[in-house]
């Protein structure tokens, strides 16, 4: 598959989500949650009064499915380059 990495990603950042979702009222989920949402770690500090949980699960989805992105194009650019070092 092409972009594996992508899809595997994008569905740990969903998993993620919809953990963090049914159990938010759990301190080890929270932790879990905040631990591994990069956008998390900053939202707080935009925002003082209200988090939008909707806003903040779209960019924890969108900020795994772009670290996977560009896992695959790393793989896919060392795959061309020694692909073109063996010719």
């Amino acid at each position: 598959m092409k972009y594996t990495c992508t899809l595997l990603f994008t569905a740990i950042g969903a998993a993620l989500c919809l953990m963090h979702m049914i159990g938010h009222d759990s301190d080890p989920v929270y932790m879990i949650f905040y631990s591994l949402s990069v956008p998390a770690w900053f939202y707080s500090t935009y925002t003082y009064t209200n988090v939008n949980p909707l806003l903040l699960y779209s960019l924890t989805i969108l900020s795994w499915t772009l670290i996977g992105y560009i896992i695959d194009r790393l793989y896919v650019r060392t795959q061309n380059k020694s692909r073109n070092d063996a010719q």
